[in-house]
């Protein structure tokens, strides 16, 4: 059995910070690390609170790269 890596996907109008909020409410150590696990999103150009950086239909995980 292949193990995954924890992941939602954005709602309309998420940022990445927004998602690191609500998976972890009470770890913003573990929030600050969301856009480190998410590289394919961090690159993108426009800043990581800016609510339109996200689509629908993209994946962000929220725990980093298994082994």
């Amino acid at each position: 059995m292949q193990t995954r890596r924890r992941f939602v996907f954005a709602h309309d109008g998420d940022t990445l910070v927004d998602i690191a909020a609500r998976a972890f409410p009470d770890d913003t150590a573990t929030a600050q690390q969301v856009p480190s696990w998410n590289l394919h999103l961090a690159y993108r150009r426009s800043p990581t609170d800016d609510p339109a950086r996200l689509l629908p239909t993209d994946i962000v995980y929220l725990e980093p790269p298994l082994p």
